[in-house]
């Protein structure tokens, strides 16, 4: 996996002081996506453990409130076992600070992919935008490892940048049809809920 950027003090992608890691490569080419040059999956450098020491130090103060996850796609194929293993280290070391993640792809799509809900509870193409790309249908061959993932995970901003929807005035997110998703209680209660 390789990744754009790490930043260690940021208050723009979720609640609180976090340490955002920006990884590389991106299938969704959202239409003028502010990242656009993360579409490259060898964008940046090749990530290594010396990163993952280095994420794992900036968060040790008590003011970090938690890490982001952002891209790039860091759900997509290529970096999701990366991310797992960066945020099994986190939730090993730091339990108590919150892991959050942005995807264009949609809660529902992630979840069937990894075998966690029916296909059936995926929306259509025509209700909202999604990538084409990505077959719900039955789970992904890494199943377990993005189940795995995606329960680590405590929010999930999800869905595609959308620019016709694109709102300056909203928190965290950057267009209308993206939703914040408490991943873990959506997990438990099998519906989608809506962080705050």
């Amino acid at each position: 996996m390789y990744y754009g950027s790490l930043k260690k003090n940021d208050v723009a992608n979720g609640p609180g002081v976090r340490v955002n890691l920006f990884v590389s490569g991106c299938t969704h080419h959202c239409k003028n996506c502010f990242n656009e040059e993360t579409w490259n999956f060898q964008f940046g450098d090749l990530y290594t453990d010396a990163i993952t020491d280095e994420i794992l130090e900036a968060m040790k103060p008590t003011y970090v409130a938690g890490i982001t996850f952002l891209g790039g796609e860091p759900m997509e194929i290529a970096n999701r076992k990366e991310v797992l293993k960066i945020a099994e280290r986190i939730h090993q070391l730091y339990p108590y600070k919150t892991i959050w993640c942005y995807s264009g792809y949609l809660t529902e799509e992630l979840l069937a992919s990894a075998g966690m809900w029916s296909a059936d509870r995926v929306p259509s193409l025509q209700d909202v935008p999604r990538n084409k790309n990505i077959d719900c249908s039955s789970p992904v061959a890494d199943a377990e490892d993005l189940s795995k993932l995606l329960s680590l995970i405590d929010v999930l901003v999800d869905g595609e940048f959308v620019d016709e929807k694109r709102n300056l005035m909203l928190k965290f997110r950057g267009s209308e049809n993206q939703r914040l998703v408490d991943l873990k209680r959506t997990i438990a209660e099998e519906k989608i809920v809506l962080w705050e």
